[in-house]
């Protein structure tokens, strides 16, 4: 992909053509078109995308159907990506593409992650299509993949059928499409004799094609993501340090879901935390307050993490800051907390500094983080070895088959849906996916309130949670991982 600035405030992608160019509904992304984009699109097309791209992560991780699956990301394609004309489209399309890509070259962690996505995104896609546009797509892209005329189809149709019987499957006729396919390319279809092989060709029928294409698409993206990493870290990113960069370098982290700067939720004192820690806190969120009450002290980052999650709650600046002074001041002098600790509470809540009003973390932001030796922060199911999170699991009575499928996801890397695992596991009914810590909470409460133990007591402010005991719960630590 060649980068160019153009102007001030628009940037340009590249030159060349990708097969059809901007026209065509499905690309390889070879190559980007002559796009000007402005800024403000160059960021709102990519999280438009990123959208679909995250919709899919969670359908994939929760086991649903690769036809179920299939139909959602079209559906969500129309609803994210959608635009005033086909042009505008195939625009949109590569543009969010490749801003994307810009983002997720920098790690191999972010480059699986969008290889993965963009893999099955293009998978929907291309099997949704027409015949007659698979056709003019592969022929677009130079695909060695021939439909089969009717004749030749006559030649080999008793071959065909003596495949298909072998493998229980209704024998052909000439209403099915095959495709002669070099057998080099198909190498578990010949392994497992699901194929007819005739002079170096596979007939491979047209419902199998697409795992043909897809593996195509896929090496390409995977050798371009390489490309694209190393022209990021030898030229864009130093030439748009002050302008493109930030916003390239937020996207892979970016959060698309609730916003908790300010809580949705009525008050929560001081006297109700022990016991929402207890019952609501997600685990990430959990080890940080017992790990406060213990040893009344949390290093900056654990600071910020559990601080902003409790004004998320609904914690007041007040009450957070007698929450975090009677903590520190177990330790050392009022005046000292007041002079080093004080300001930085009331910064988080917009009353100093810059006076803006900041978000409570998401669960992207804490997983990406990294945590140093003596730091609570962070995320149990990525940053916890394996054996503290089973420990941590089974001490919150989770029965074995639970931890075993919280620890499986964990091991495939899939952190938030193990945080979800484990909020299903102890509430005993599903989650709506967990992206954020406070949106943990927000669904905890909900679950409990059907708890006739979680009814409020008359005359109780409206959302407003009080501690069901006047002494706080103990305070255990979590184990350090």
């Amino acid at each position: 992909m060649e980068y160019k600035v153009a102007g001030n405030k628009r940037t340009s992608f590249g030159d060349g053509g990708d097969g059809g160019g901007v026209s065509s509904r499905l690309s390889f992304y070879q190559n980007s078109s002559d796009v000007d984009v402005s800024l403000e699109d160059f960021e709102q097309f990519a999280l438009d995308r990123l959208r679909v791209l995250k919709a899919i992560e969670e359908a994939r991780t929760r086991g649903r159907k690769q036809e179920d699956v299939d139909t959602l990301v079209i559906d969500l394609w129309r609803k994210h990506m959608r635009t005033p004309s086909a042009a505008d489209l195939a625009a949109k399309d590569m543009i969010s593409h490749f801003v994307l890509r810009l983002a997720y070259c920098r790690t191999e962690d972010l480059r699986r992650w969008f290889l993965g996505m963009e893999t099955a995104l293009f998978r929907a896609r291309f099997r949704a299509e027409t015949p007659d546009a698979q056709r003019k797509f592969m022929e677009d892209q130079k695909l060695p993949y021939k439909a089969i005329s009717a004749a030749e189809f006559s030649s080999v149709k008793e071959k065909l059928g003596q495949v298909a019987r072998s493998l229980n499957q209704p024998v052909p006729n000439a209403d099915n499409t095959f495709y002669k396919v070099p057998f080099e390319e198909v190498p578990e279809l010949v392994s497992a004799r699901r194929v007819y092989l005739q002079r170096g060709f596979a007939f491979v029928p047209r419902d199998q094609l697409a795992s043909i294409v897809v593996g195509q698409f896929r090496g390409r993206l995977t050798k371009a993501l390489a490309l694209t990493n190393r022209l990021w870290t030898t030229t864009i990113a130093a030439e748009e340090k002050d302008r493109l960069t930030p916003i390239v370098e937020a996207l892979s982290m970016r959060y698309l879901g609730a916003d908790y700067s300010q809580p949705s939720k009525g008050y929560v004192g001081i006297q109700d935390l022990d016991n929402l820690a207890k019952k609501s806190f997600p685990l990430c969120m959990r080890h940080l307050f017992f790990n406060l009450r213990h040893d009344h002290h949390l290093k900056f980052g654990g600071r910020q993490q559990l601080g902003l999650f409790l004004k998320g709650v609904g914690l007041k600046l007040e009450d957070a800051l007698n929450f975090w002074r009677s903590e520190f001041t177990m330790k050392m002098p009022v005046e000292k907390f007041d002079k080093e600790y004080a300001y930085s509470i009331r910064h988080n809540f917009g009353k100093e500094g810059k006076r803006v009003d900041y978000t409570p973390y998401s669960c992207m932001k804490i997983i990406t983080s990294t945590p140093g030796v003596g730091d609570h922060h962070g995320c149990p199911y990525r940053h916890f070895s394996q054996e503290n999170l089973r420990a941590v699991l089974e001490d919150q009575q989770l029965n074995p088959r639970a931890v075993e499928a919280v620890m499986d996801k964990v091991r495939n890397r899939h952190y938030q849906l193990a945080c979800a695992t484990t909020f299903e596991a102890i509430h005993g009914c599903p989650s709506d996916g967990i992206n954020h810590p406070n949106q943990y909470f927000e669904q905890s409460r909900k679950a409990l309130q059907c708890d006739q133990d979680e009814v409020p007591e008359k005359g109780q402010q409206s959302g407003m949670v009080q501690n069901v005991s006047p002494h706080p719960v103990e305070s255990t630590p979590l184990p350090v991982p």
